[in-house]
């Protein structure tokens, strides 16, 4: 298992990512009212505000703002760890790059269209899909987008390693590409991951500001002259 744990200091930002956080208590919060109740009533929130066919028909909550309510519902201690964990590490850099309110609307494109994806790909399913990992996955992708060569900290088994961030999110992709096969068969929704990705891929490079680049260090040029080279070469062209 590989698990981020840093990249950056947040708290560093010169803007601070205050969705994110907002984000992240939202879904601790929801999670702790779940915790608080027993668990016929913890799966009566996840078949009310999940996402089934059943939901987007008719239920507790209206059937497309299941689409919404979804990403803030969780199953575990280990599920919402898991979400949040990504979240921290790499919401923070695309909130940044976005800008507060697009990434808002961003991270619930990513998770509104990661869950249809999940639909159309078993409407069938009998359970709710819930948790935040379609909006995450977007959110991954478009941090890899960013800034692919950023040094992340992750966890490997017990190891932490130091990597650049196009391994991290390049593992993350393969592993859900190369689930989508076994997804009808597994409790993981690898199709709502695929859709998130998606989503996060193509919606990335609309919404970013003018003055984002994409994939800038993977561009920049690798060889550079020494400085007293560069002035020689300099003079030499005059």
């Amino acid at each position: 298992m590989v698990l981020p744990l840093y990249d950056d200091n947040p708290f560093k930002l010169p803007v601070k990512p205050i969705v994110t956080w907002l984000l992240i208590l939202a879904n601790v919060l929801v999670f702790l009212v779940e915790l608080g109740g027993s668990d016929t009533e913890a799966d009566a929130i996840a078949n009310a505000f999940g996402v089934t066919p059943a939901a987007l028909i008719g239920g507790a909550a209206p059937p497309i703002l299941t689409l919404v309510t979804y990403m803030f519902i969780h199953a575990d201690v280990g599920h919402i760890f898991g979400n949040m964990i990504f979240l921290w590490v790499f919401g923070d850099d695309v909130e940044e790059a976005l800008g507060r309110g697009r990434f808002l609307l961003f991270y619930v494109l990513c998770g509104i269209i990661g869950g249809i994806a999940f639909v159309a790909s078993n409407p069938s399913f009998s359970g709710p899909l819930i948790g935040a990992s379609g909006a995450i996955s977007g959110v991954v992708v478009a941090y890899a987008m960013w800034r692919p060569c950023a040094k992340v900290t992750v966890l490997v088994s017990v190891i932490p390693l130091r990597v650049s961030a196009f391994w991290v999110v390049g593992l993350f992709a393969l592993t859900q590409l190369w689930n989508l096969e076994s997804a009808g068969k597994s409790d993981v929704a690898y199709w709502c991951h695929f859709g998130g990705m998606l989503a996060g891929a193509v919606l990335f490079p609309l919404l970013k500001p003018p003055g984002i680049r994409l994939f800038e260090c993977v561009l920049e040029p690798h060889y550079r002259l020494p400085v007293s080279a560069a002035l020689v070469d300099r003079e030499q062209n005059r």
